[in-house]
């Protein structure tokens, strides 16, 4: 899945400067990170790196929407429309779980969030790039399963949001807060076992 992010020119060494910008990014912080570490981590001056992204916000944007999407997508294809749900929820479960608990995934939630007053659109870019996105193709599952008369759900919508919160349950709560380590693969099986069953019990059909 490809990004825009208006403003941003692409060009040769576009690629090259993300993937500066990415390791800076997480490394330091939105409002720590330096231009000129992230022109000399992609190896690129910094007359290169304005000339794809005229400010700082713009290469977040775009670094971070790409992460997202590139995670949406992967989620996606564990989405197999033909089969029931007790197949395919608990591997987009797994896939949701792999990036909101990843490093890069907490990293790019705190830096939407200690930003959004200052800069709105990098909340939004986020939420548009990744999780609009499964949110998307979850409801449109969902539908194809009502339709073969596997779940009973009168409001796909919520039935997704649903979902995905109880997906997360204490895990990424934990995570994102600091108060515990990236979970073993017991508790993430446990939880995932059990929003699967929660899910199934309310709208199983």
């Amino acid at each position: 899945m490809e990004t825009e992010t208006a403003g941003v020119r692409r060009g040769r060494k576009f690629e090259q400067v993300l993937e500066g910008a990415r390791s800076i990014f997480l490394r330091d912080g939105f409002e720590g990170a330096n231009v000129d570490d992230i022109a000399r981590a992609a190896g690129v001056s910094k007359a290169t790196l304005y000339s794809y992204f005229p400010d700082k916000r713009l290469l977040f944007m775009e670094m971070a929407s790409r992460q997202c999407a590139l995670q949406a997508d992967e989620a996606m294809l564990k989405i197999d429309p033909s089969r029931p749900p007790a197949e395919v929820l608990p591997l987009v479960a797994r896939s949701f779980l792999k990036f909101v608990l990843s490093e890069m995934g907490q990293r790019i939630f705190r830096i939407c969030i200690a930003e959004a007053d200052r800069f709105p659109d990098l909340g939004r870019q986020f939420y548009q790039s990744g999780p609009m996105t499964m949110r998307g193709k979850l409801v449109t599952y969902l539908a194809t399963a009502r339709d073969r008369g596997e779940v009973a759900i009168d409001d796909l919508e919520l039935a997704a949001d649903q979902f995905t919160e109880l997906c997360k349950a204490s895990l990424w709560t934990r995570c994102v807060f600091g108060v515990a380590k990236a979970p073993c693969e017991a508790e993430i099986s446990r939880t995932v076992d059990g929003a699967v069953a929660t899910f199934l019990a309310r709208y199983g059909a």
